[in-house]
């Protein structure tokens, strides 16, 4: 697992040693960033970004090397908030990230009335875990964290999510292998 691109390229980043994380691809996470930036590097720029079920913290930490301003990592496991607090020393990164060892529904009602207004939200419980995508994507359509918000759930291919979570609308899903990203925002 390495960083795609951006001022970290090429870095490599430490594992979770568990049999029931399984981490975004290399190849998936930098299929998500291309359709995000659409040809325009600059667009993650300033970007505050909540990674939630964030395991290594491979997906925010290719934000803050393509520029994000914030990134919010969520892990309610303490060996995983540990790799990510690792991931981040070992590139250096000693600013604009948060680490909250939390479930992400807790942490999105407390970034919520901490008003963080992200302008990425990405999420990626353990494929075993489908009620979590259910009880995530609906706190955020409850939430004013999705106001403006591009919300992107990785899942399993043959787990589809629905097209509507509340007021979030499935705008897209790319299929890649067994995976699969769907994007959202607000109706």
């Amino acid at each position: 697992m390495r960083i795609i691109a951006g001022q970290f390229r090429s870095r490599r980043l430490a594992p979770l040693k568990s049999h029931e994380i399984r981490p975004t691809s290399d190849r998936l996470r930098e299929t998500m960033f291309n359709v995000l930036t659409s040809g325009n590097p600059a667009a993650l720029e300033s970007s505050v970004w909540i990674d939630l079920f964030a395991g290594t913290g491979a997906v925010g930490l290719e934000a803050l090397s393509r520029g994000a301003a914030m990134v919010y990592f969520v892990d309610s496991s303490k060996q995983a908030v540990e790799v990510i607090r690792r991931n981040l020393q070992s590139l250096g990164v000693d600013r604009n990230f948060r680490v909250l060892q939390q479930t992400a529904e807790r942490a999105i009602l407390a970034l919520d009335r901490q008003q963080v207004r992200p302008d990425f939200i990405f999420l990626d419980p353990p494929y075993a875990l489908r009620e979590a995508y259910r009880a995530t994507l609906e706190a955020l359509s409850n939430s004013e964290l999705s106001k403006k918000t591009l919300i992107v759930a990785e899942h399993e291919r043959k787990n589809d999510l629905a097209e509507k979570f509340g007021v979030l609308q499935r705008l897209r899903k790319l299929e890649q292998g067994d995976a699969a990203l769907s994007f959202y925002r607000r109706a």
